[in-house]
C-alpha cells in the first residue's frame, strides 16, 4: 500500500555525533578515500553543523562525542557501536589507523552512566554493518565486519541477527547499500548490487516490498540515509531516490554532504542513533486488590476470600 505523508508519523531520536575538527584523507582503507585529494575542513565542518541543526530543528536530540587528534575519521560516528534497547555493543575496528575510536565512545558511554556496554570479541564496525528494524538486527559483512560478527550481536541483544554478504567494494560497509525507512513496519531501501545471491535472496524474502535503489544513486551514497519513519535525510546528490520516496509517503531531505564523501561516508556514517529501552507499560492491580489497598493498606482474609470466589 502507497502511503501519503500525512499518514506518516516521525518519531522523536536521540543520535551521537562527533564534530570533524580533525577530519582529514591521510590514509585509504576504502575505495572512496584518496590522500592525494584536498579537504577543506572548514567546509566539513559546516557542513556537519548544518546536518545537526537540521535534525534537530525535525525535534531530534543530538549528543556530542569530543574529537579526538590523530582520528581523522571520528566524524563517522555511526561506526563506533550500536545501541538497541539501552544496550550498547562496542565496535572492534578492521584497522588499525581506527581502533582508538572504539576506546573512545565506550568511554562516552561509561561516563554518561550506560550500564550495560560491551565489549565485542569479532570486529564490528557498528552502525556501519548493523541495521535494527522492528524485527531484525541486519549485519553486514565481507570486507569490515567478521562474518561471525552478527552470532555474537545476537547473543548481546537477544534479538535475531540476519546476516549480508557484501560483494562490492565500493559498498565496503552495509549502511552505504541499505537503509531502514520505518524500522516498526519493516520497510526498507536498498541497492541488490551490493549483495551476494543468497543474501539478495535473502532481503527479498524478508522484504518483499523494499524499496530498490539505482547504481547511480547508491554510489552517491544516497543509502547512506537516516530516517524518522516520516523524513528521510539522504545526500542531495540521489535524486533519483527522491521520487519515489514521496511516492510512498516520506519526506526526502536533501543533506550537503560531499566534503565528507571523501572519507567515504555520508549521513548514515556520521549518524549514531541511541536506541533507549523500552519502557514496559505498567499493569494495574485487580480491582479487589485497589479497594483493599486504598481502604488501608492489607486487604482482609474476608476480601482475599470474596476475590478468589
Amino acid at each position: 500500500m502507497i502511503r501519503t505523508a500525512s499518514a506518516r508519523e516521525a518519531s522523536p531520536r536521540h543520535y551521537l555525533m562527533c564534530p570533524p575538527e580533525h577530519f582529514e584523507v591521510r590514509y585509504a582503507i576504502n575505495p572512496w578515500m584518496d590522500p592525494g585529494t584536498p579537504v577543506d575542513r572548514a567546509r566539513a565542518l559546516a557542513q556537519w553543523e548544518g546536518l545537526v541543526a537540521r535534525y534537530r530543528a525535525l525535534g531530534h536530540t543530538v549528543d556530542v562525542l569530543g574529537p579526538e587528534p590523530g582520528l581523522p575519521d571520528m566524524v563517522y560516528a555511526a561506526n563506533g557501536a550500536t545501541v538497541v534497547g539501552g544496550r550498547v555493543l562496542g565496535a572492534r575496528f578492521a584497522f588499525a589507523e581506527r581502533e582508538p575510536e572504539a576506546a573512545a565512545h565506550r568511554a562516552w558511554f561509561t561516563a554518561r552512566g550506560w550500564a550495560e556496554v560491551g565489549v565485542p570479541v569479532r570486529v564490528n564496525e557498528g552502525e556501519g554493518d548493523f541495521a535494527v528494524t522492528g524485527r531484525w538486527l541486519l549485519a553486514g559483512h565481507g570486507f569490515r565486519s567478521s562474518p561471525l560478527a552478527p552470532a555474537e550481536a545476537q547473543e548481546f541483544f537477544g534479538r535475531p541477527a540476519i546476516g549480508l554478504e557484501l560483494v562490492d567494494p565500493r559498498f565496503y560497509h552495509l549502511d552505504t547499500a541499505f537503509a531502514v525507512l520505518d524500522a516498526e513496519r519493516e520497510e526498507v531501501v536498498y541497492f541488490p548490487g551490493a549483495f551476494s545471491p543468497g543474501s539478495r535472496a535473502v532481503l527479498a524474502a524478508l522484504f518483499p516490498d523494499a524499496l530498490l535503489a539505482s547504481e547511480a544513486d547508491a554510489l552517491a551514497l544516497g543509502l547512506n540515509a537516516v530516517s524518522d519513519g516520516r523524513h528521510v535525510v539522504l545526500p542531495r546528490e540521489a535524486r533519483g531516490l527522491f521520487g519515489p520516496l514521496r511516492e510512498r509517503g516520506f519526506d526526502p531531505v536533501g543533506a550537503e554532504l560531499d566534503e565528507l564523501v571523501k572519507g567515504g561516508g555520508s549521513v548514515k556514517c556520521c549518524t549514531q542513533e541511541l536506541r533507549p529501552a523500552l519502557v514496559q507499560p505498567s499493569v494495574p492491580p485487580p480491582a479487589s486488590t485497589a479497594a483493599a489497598s486504598s481502604a488501608g493498606g492489607h486487604a482482609s482474609p474476608q476480601s482475599m476470600s470474596r476475590a478468589a470466589r
